[in-house]
């Protein structure tokens, strides 16, 4: 049985499930597992929730992936950059550190965390050259009271981190593992508010070729546990599974008036 532990995410990410462990974790107490896998990592506010003791965690993004494996590996030196970028915060700073290129992994992946938390609304994104590309937010705290790099270092020493597609993660799963999967929340038609910050990344297309990953994952006596978005395209898709609706307060709009409860399905295999 998994156990939830204590150790707080150290990134805001878009589509995040923070709120998902906090108000549902009875959906993982019944989850008997040898191996927990996760191919859209993000921001791994569900792995640790969970603390499995066997994890392969992966993402597409490799600045992601790079930034969980330094803080593995260099935990005090990231933390302590970090620090410098806190007591240097400002509108010029943030633009100056958005243009650099840290030679260094603890230099890059502190840049990673200083601009996830001072950018607007912790977005990823880049232009066609790999450019981060987002702006200036309001946030301003760079170092928090939560942080506890030591902590993340220990719960991701044994864990394999990858940066591939995730059907070369999700093809490895078989009996005993456990799939917990987040996709971008692309549906069809494109008509989701959504889809402006993941159609380049995600398509209609990846949402098939998921799903049929899925089902031979299932097929080989793999659980798997996954969120979409709340629409009829993926309702249709998943129409031979067991499929549960959740409300949940949504972030994502600029102005706090256009924020309102939503909902999001969880489907299982």
């Amino acid at each position: 049985m998994l156990n939830q532990a204590s150790v707080t995410p150290f990134l805001k990410w878009a589509g995040g499930k923070r709120w998902l462990v906090r108000d549902h974790f009875d959906l993982f107490e019944s989850m008997e597992t040898l191996r927990y896998i996760e191919p859209f990592l993000g921001s791994a506010a569900v792995f640790f929730a969970l603390a499995p003791k066997v994890a392969l965690l992966n993402d597409a993004n490799s600045d992601l992936i790079e930034t969980y494996r330094t803080i593995r590996m260099s935990s005090k030196e990231v933390e302590a950059k970090l620090r410098r970028h806190h007591s240097s915060h400002s509108e010029e700073y943030f633009y100056a550190m958005r243009a650099s290129r840290p030679t260094s992994p603890s230099g890059r992946a502190a840049r990673f965390i200083y601009l996830n938390r001072t950018c607007f609304n912790g977005l990823y994104r880049v232009n066609r050259k790999g450019e981060f590309n987002v702006p200036i937010g309001t946030k301003t705290d760079v170092v928090l009271s939560t942080d506890d790099f030591d902590a993340i270092a220990r719960a991701l020493r044994d864990v394999e981190l990858t940066a591939s597609d995730f059907e070369v993660v999700i093809d490895k799963a078989c009996s005993g593992d456990f799939v917990f999967v987040d996709p971008p929340y692309t549906v069809k038609h494109n008509i989701n508010g959504f889809i402006k910050y993941n159609e380049r990344l995600f398509s209609w297309e990846d949402q098939e070729r998921l799903k049929e990953a899925l089902f031979r994952a299932a097929n080989r006596g793999a659980s798997i546990l996954l969120t979409n978005a709340d629409h009829s395209s993926i309702r249709q898709l998943y129409k031979d599974c067991k499929i549960r609706t959740l409300e949940r307060s949504s972030v994502m709009a600029s102005e706090s008036w256009r924020r309102r409860t939503t909902t999001e399905v969880l489907i299982y295999f």
